[in-house]
């Protein structure tokens, strides 16, 4: 994998996208050790895409029992690969879940049926209206005392955090697709309170990027 940055391209499995992933997924790991039930459990990510994240993370927790959803069922066969290649035996079959699709929303399990959830990389490219369905999902899923994990860049009570996100917001919008931009926390903050669930800690992360850690109102 290159150091150099490609092109900017939101395909799950773009060389863009795998060269973001490489860049985040040593601090993610850091704070998922941190954050992931110490007990054996069950984990499942949204919007997986090629699955490079579930399965560089669940060697390391040899306890919890992942499970990856996309959308996009053309992407299923590159994380069996990658499950296979990196013998994880730990990673579920993944599941067509399609946060703008209420009739897939529960695909994935039975209510309380994970312990937490995460989501990488995936508002920039994807309208704010999802984070809806991201939190019914959430509110129906998770346990009571699971958390929703969700990363990536976005605005802070509608200003940007840096120049450079700025700028990037400004390059995602320039390619003329409405839904391409920085949301803001405010917003998931609001789709949270609307189903049961509270924003209990936000994590400045490299990059300048944040790990919102969310989690039900008890």
């Amino acid at each position: 994998m290159t150091d150099t940055k490609p092109p900017l391209d939101p395909h799950p499995l773009s060389e863009y996208v795998a060269w973001a992933g490489n860049r985040n997924r040593e601090p993610l790991l850091g704070v998922l050790k941190e954050k992931l039930p110490k007990e054996p459990g069950r984990v499942l990510e949204m919007a997986s895409g090629s699955g490079m994240h579930i399965n560089y993370f669940a060697p390391h927790f040899d306890h919890l029992h992942f499970h990856p959803s996309d959308r996009d069922t053309e992407v299923f066969e590159n994380i069996k690969n990658l499950r296979q290649e990196h013998e994880n035996d730990n990673i579920a079959d993944p599941v067509h879940l399609d946060l703008t699709n209420p009739e897939t929303w529960f695909n994935a399990g039975h209510p309380g049926s994970f312990d937490a959830i995460f989501c990488i990389n995936i508002f920039q490219v994807a309208p704010i209206s999802i984070a809806d369905g991201m939190m019914e999902c959430a509110e129906h899923l998770l346990s009571d005392n699971g958390i929703l994990l969700i990363y990536g860049p976005f605005q802070v009570e509608g200003r940007f955090t840096t120049d450079s996100n700025q700028e990037f917001h400004q390059t995602l919008s320039s390619a003329g697709v409405s839904e391409w931009g920085l949301k803001d926390v405010a917003d998931l903050k609001a789709a949270a309170a609307r189903h049961g669930l509270e924003l209990k800690e936000q994590i400045d992360m490299p990059s300048n990027n944040f790990s919102l850690v969310f989690g039900k109102i008890q």
